[in-house]
């Protein structure tokens, strides 16, 4: 006997019962194909004059009980872009950060001696100017006009880059 017209008119309430077991769509709508092949797959043991629909129930429950046993260990699938909860990086972001680092790098390698010092001591080691100065042994003033010279052609590089 065939099952196709009782099981297409009960799609719609296979899936809203796979929805509220899975909560996910995409899990739900998985569930109901994994039914639907199971339930043809075994047409021939439903008896006819019984509920198709609790019988088709039962195995999309079963089913989700199998499917809730084996993520126990496998975990839950889910597409990443979904989940906002998860530790870590996006490739692509870390991928453009090291590239641009690269080129402040590079841009940095590029500059004068005196200013790769002074940009050394002010930005990264966080001298003030006057420390700066003393360890130099130069004026405050050519600190600081070395420095804006500095930040200048480093952003001149980064954005020609």
């Amino acid at each position: 006997m065939s099952v196709e017209p009782e099981l297409l008119a009960l799609l719609p309430r296979l899936r809203r019962l796979a929805r509220t077991l899975t909560g996910s769509a995409a899990t739900a709508d998985d569930l109901v194909q994994a039914t639907c092949e199971r339930v043809w797959a075994h047409a021939e043991d439903w008896v006819p004059g019984t509920r198709f629909d609790a019988w088709a129930f039962r195995i999309l429950r079963n089913q989700w009980i199998d499917w809730a046993r084996r993520s126990r260990t496998e975990g839950y699938p889910e597409p990443v872009d979904e989940r906002t909860d998860l530790v870590g990086e996006w490739g692509e972001k870390r991928a453009m950060d090291k590239l641009i680092l690269d080129d402040v790098r590079k841009a940095i390698d590029a500059l004068p001696a005196e200013q790769r010092e002074v940009l050394l001591l002010v930005c990264v080691e966080d001298f003030s100017y006057g420390e700066a100065a003393q360890v130099l042994g130069v004026p405050i003033g050519t600190v600081m006009s070395r420095l804006a010279r500095a930040r200048k052609r480093l952003n001149s590089a980064v954005e020609a880059a």
